[in-house]
């Protein structure tokens, strides 16, 4: 096997963690979102960002202890300030298709809202997958590269005997 499979197979495993973490946060996210609105008299976009916050705080605790649980702990104030800062600029990506559509759009009924908030959702989920991967929740730092048994027992091979140690 070579080394792009494992790695390939990992991003895979991974994509589906966070993809059932984010479908919960999904389901969390439309539910309040839904239930603000019947429940308040707000408006469209602001009851669409308090749910968003909701779901924030929801996939935040999903993340770090399912999807990202191996990850590295050592930083978590950075990692909790930078989750709030990818998942704020996600929140903006989110609402401001909503908000396009309500307002640029006249675009308002409940069906078109809610399926503008989850295409606002889409949108902004790609976005939150690749900033969190990359900036949030780090691989540790021997953890990386990890690749098949063949490619460690070549390093071993290409190690000076000298240095290795039993």
């Amino acid at each position: 096997m070579g080394h792009g499979s494992s790695g390939l197979r990992r991003l895979v495993r991974e994509a589906a963690k966070f993809g059932a973490v984010g479908g919960a946060g999904l389901l969390v996210n439309l539910g309040v979102f839904n239930l603000v609105r019947h429940l308040t008299d707000l408006q469209v976009v602001r009851a669409s960002v308090i749910a968003t916050v909701v779901a924030i705080v929801f996939n935040y605790v999903g993340f770090r202890y399912f999807t990202y649980r191996d990850r590295d702990k050592s930083r978590r104030t950075k990692e909790m300030s930078l989750f709030l800062l990818f998942s704020a600029a996600g929140l903006v990506i989110e609402n401001g298709v909503l908000y396009t559509a309500t307002y640029g759009f006249g675009w308002d009924s409940p069906l078109q809202s809610n399926v503008f908030k989850f295409l606002g959702i889409g949108i902004a989920t790609l976005f939150r997958f690749w900033s969190y991967r990359t900036w949030v929740f780090r691989a540790l730092p021997g953890r990386t590269p990890v690749t098949g048994p063949e490619s460690l027992l070549e390093t071993a091979a290409r190690k000076p005997k000298a240095r290795q140690r039993a």
